[in-house]
């Protein structure tokens, strides 16, 4: 991969010729390495029966405020000739769900689909993130429990080899324990999002902090304290439930070791990190959740989740799963590997 050609993110320029903050044009070369990592990723899910869908990029608003509040919120909106407000679509999920409600209402699962789409995600200025996102990410519909979020990962797993990535890493958690644990402990709704946002960030200082405000008994502050800390292989699993007060986590801790012997069958539990401090942003994660990176790299691939409860928002009740990834950023995460490669003595 050489440097000619690369894409650049918009600089300062006049009004006529400035592009927004978080966008950037793609020029020929990367264009082309882009379209050949989508095709591989596209080909393995085809290889793995999961059929190609494409939604529209405009949604009404009202659809995506169904699915979960924060998917549609500070998104670019429009209108339409009768006033109705239309969002750009901020991920591929919540429009599979109205797919699968709607277009499929009358077919047996399992249904299985992938997608290798554009999505866009207002950002606050400053701060460096993309707005346009070019996903690439499967939806495995009507396969409940681990059966399912094994199929998932280890797709996932299967899609970046067929990329050309060799050092990727899935983390996988649940989405649901810590919301449970704080529910279970008595702490009220009104808190629960300041420490699930602290965190996100992995800001486990302040988590800390705010945990000790909240009045319980060491054993539960302990808990929520020390819980979040550990990351790694499926020890970590017997470590949490040996800390004080881990019982109240065995049902998360028992479907994640049902899913380890999962993806230990079909080979990839190599590739796996359990991380009991994970929350995905969006509310309608329902079970385990995904994120995918590289150590060549700084930053997540990609992410997702179990979200039984999606669907049934939409007129049927399904169980489902699926996973996305950053197309542009698994192909940064190549040329980091490339690179790392060329620097290790033969």
């Amino acid at each position: 991969m050489t440097g000619k050609n690369r894409s650049v993110a918009g600089t300062p320029a006049t009004s006529r010729t400035a592009i927004p903050p978080g966008t950037r044009d793609v020029l020929p070369e990367e264009m082309r390495e882009l379209r050949a990592i989508g095709g591989r990723m596209r080909a393995a899910f085809e290889d793995a029966g999961y059929g190609e869908v494409h939604t529209p990029a405009l949604e009404y608003e009202e659809v995506l405020l169904r699915g979960d509040e924060r998917a549609a919120g500070a998104r670019y909106r429009s209108f339409d000739e009768q006033g109705a407000v239309l969002a750009l679509r901020s991920d591929m999920t919540i429009p599979i769900a109205r797919v699968v409600a709607t277009r499929y209402a009358g077919v047996d699962p399992p249904l299985r689909f992938s997608y290798l789409a554009h999505a866009w995600r207002a950002t606050d200025r400053g701060v460096g993130e993309p707005r346009e996102f070019l996903q690439a990410g499967i939806e495995l519909i009507g396969v409940p429990g681990a059966e399912g979020e094994a199929e998932v990962v280890a797709l996932t797993v299967e899609a970046l080899n067929a990329a050309g990535l060799k050092r990727h890493r899935v983390g996988v958690g649940d989405g649901q324990l810590y919301r449970s644990l704080l529910s279970s402990f008595g702490v009220s709704a009104e808190a629960h999002m300041p420490l699930l946002e602290t965190l996100s960030r992995r800001d486990l200082v302040g988590l800390e902090a705010q945990v000790s405000q909240l009045g319980l008994d060491d054993a539960k502050r302990e808990l929520l304290v020390r819980l979040p800390e550990l990351r790694g292989g499926r020890d970590v699993l017997d470590r949490a439930e040996e800390l004080p007060g881990g019982g109240a986590a065995g049902a998360a801790l028992e479907g994640l070791r049902g899913l380890h012997d999962l993806l230990s069958q079909r080979a990839v539990a190599d590739r796996v990190i359990y991380d009991l401090g994970m929350v995905r942003e969006l509310g309608y994660y329902t079970g385990a959740v995904f994120e995918v990176y590289d150590p060549a790299v700084g930053f997540t691939l990609g992410g997702g989740g179990r979200y039984d409860e999606l669907i049934g928002r939409f007129g049927r009740d399904l169980a489902a799963c699926g996973l996305a990834l950053d197309v542009q950023r698994v192909h940064l995460a190549q040329a980091a590997e490339e690179a790392l490669g060329a620097e290790e003595p033969a």
